[in-house]
């Protein structure tokens, strides 16, 4: 999307149309795993982000050099659009990692499961992760035109 937004204003509307194609057709082929994580309780918010983005992340970056992308969202309580009510969220934080294809996904996970790595990635995920917390999900898109991202 940002390739198509950064060459969108230079480029004629023909090579526009077949760039859009392109991305939208490699877009599909990814693969997006979420991960919803929760800190363990006596953590803060704060402290919790630091050892994630100082330490854990690093693991991420060390083991998974196949993924084309690896995104941390962390939440922040919201009022509740209708009444106004703030909530504890469930999970602190949504982790991305897209992958070119099935393929580069199934080699990323074999090399999760080598022991080694198990070991060294629970071990820091003891000490910052209520593991009992843990969901991950395989993520299918559909994207709807909406605002300045329509035609």
């Amino acid at each position: 999307k940002y390739i198509f937004q950064k060459y969108n204003m230079i480029l004629p509307k023909w090579k526009r149309i077949i760039l859009k194609i392109i991305i939208s057709v490699r877009m599909l082929a990814m693969i997006k795993m979420l991960y919803f994580l929760k800190r363990k309780p006596d953590l803060t918010r704060e402290e919790f982000r630091e050892l994630y983005e100082g330490r854990h992340a690093r693991l991420g970056e060390k083991h998974v050099p196949n993924a084309v992308r690896y995104v941390r969202r962390y939440l922040e309580p919201a009022p509740e659009l209708f009444t106004g009510t703030m909530f504890e969220p469930e999970h602190d934080v949504i982790t991305e990692l897209w992958f070119d294809d099935r393929a580069a996904y199934e080699q990323a996970m074999a090399n999760l499961a080598r022991p080694e790595v198990i070991a060294e990635i629970v071990a820091d995920e003891e000490t910052i992760f209520d593991r009992s917390k843990h969901r991950v999900f395989m993520v299918e898109e559909c994207d709807s035109p909406v605002g300045s991202g329509r035609g």
